[in-house]
């Protein structure tokens, strides 16, 4: 028996492509598959034949819908060495994209979630398409927005970054466009062509998603920027939650509803992590900070209980340890923020 290899590296002309093979996963990201990937790109950092890299996916149903929650839950409840491990391979890759010397081209077509994110935002072109799902869900699960998401979303205008943390909201291609998650849109009919086009002539990318470039429609959020301008602007969580009660609309109260199933710890975390994030001065830096988050939170009770009741169980009926706001204080934060030891700590690759 013979199985295709779960990313697919290979030089097509002059360009690097690394094809996402994990259909039946929706090609959530697992340790091998960092592996593979992070090989490829050390490969071609030096290699006079990559000129460009491209980052894509098999099949229909997506770019990336995160990570390997299951195994990283199976591995929490335990001595949390597997998942230990991932977090930290992951960001290296994360950390390695981010600062790599040649264009990095990503196709965000269809989900693209967690682990999806952190590969795609730190490429310089990112194409959306009419199928394009963004989010960072993590709270719901007792999670928190990784990959990077301390860095990026922090740097969001109007603290839309810190509403799409905390309420785990997704958003379609146009408002990928307006903050900047996505700097093209195609229709996905025309993504093979594109691919196609890039890999014959890679030195011209950026003319060609100017010429292959559609009209994502109006971006949705551009109704609401200004209300989260100013009813997420909160110094807390409890801040942002008394504000949207206040302010009583339809959609305050949405986003009400929605903070209400999300873990009280987990959002807690997002909104020091973004805090934090914004005053980092390299992203390096930054992934060392969401290391520490992700090497405690990943034992936590919140996170075992989130995939039993959103993933395992399918009963959408987490019971979060702390129950409310209140109760997470500023201890418990202290403790899951703090420095690890120091040979435990997380490092970019060389």
């Amino acid at each position: 028996m013979t199985s295709e290899p779960e990313v697919l590296c290979r030089i097509e002309g002059r360009v690097g492509r690394i094809t996402l093979n994990r259909p039946q996963a929706l090609h959530a990201l697992n340790t091998n598959m960092i592996a593979l990937m992070t090989d490829a790109l050390l490969a071609w950092r030096q290699d006079p034949a990559v000129d460009l890299v491209m980052f894509d996916h098999s099949g229909e149903r997506g770019f990336c819908a995160g990570g390997d929650i299951r195994m990283l839950a199976e591995s929490g409840a335990g001595d949390g060495l597997e998942a230990r491990e991932f977090f930290f391979t992951e960001y290296r890759l994360n950390d390695l994209i981010f600062r790599y010397a040649k264009p990095r081209i990503a196709f965000m077509d269809g989900v693209t979630m967690g682990g999806g994110v952190g590969l795609s935002r730190p490429c310089r072109f990112r194409v959306a398409t009419e199928r394009t799902t963004f989010a960072m869900p993590e709270t719901g699960i007792g999670l928190f927005p990784d990959v990077g998401g301390g860095w990026y979303l922090s740097r969001m205008p109007d603290h839309l970054g810190l509403w799409l943390a905390l309420t785990g909201a997704r958003i379609k291609a146009a408002d990928c466009e307006l903050l900047q998650i996505a700097t093209d849109f195609v229709e996905s009919a025309r993504i093979p062509e594109l691919k196609a086009a890039i890999l014959a002539s890679p030195d011209r990318t950026e003319a060609l998603l100017t010429e292959f470039e559609a009209d994502a429609g109006r971006p949705t959020l551009a109704a609401h920027q200004d209300e989260i301008a100013r009813l997420f602007a909160g110094d807390s969580v409890e801040a942002i939650v008394a504000a949207l009660r206040a302010a009583g609309t339809d959609w305050a109260n949405e986003q009400l509803k929605v903070l209400a199933t999300k873990s009280p710890q987990t959002m807690k975390v997002a909104f020091r992590q973004l805090q934090l994030g914004a005053r980092c001065a390299t992203f390096a830096e930054n992934m060392a900070m969401e290391y520490r988050i992700g090497a405690r939170v990943v034992q936590r009770a919140d996170f075992l209980e989130g995939v039993r009741a959103v993933i395992v169980e399918k009963d959408n009926a987490p019971k979060w340890s702390p129950a409310g706001l209140e109760q997470v204080d500023e201890a418990m934060l202290d403790g899951i923020f703090a420095p690890l030891p120091s040979d435990q700590e997380w490092s970019p690759l060389p």
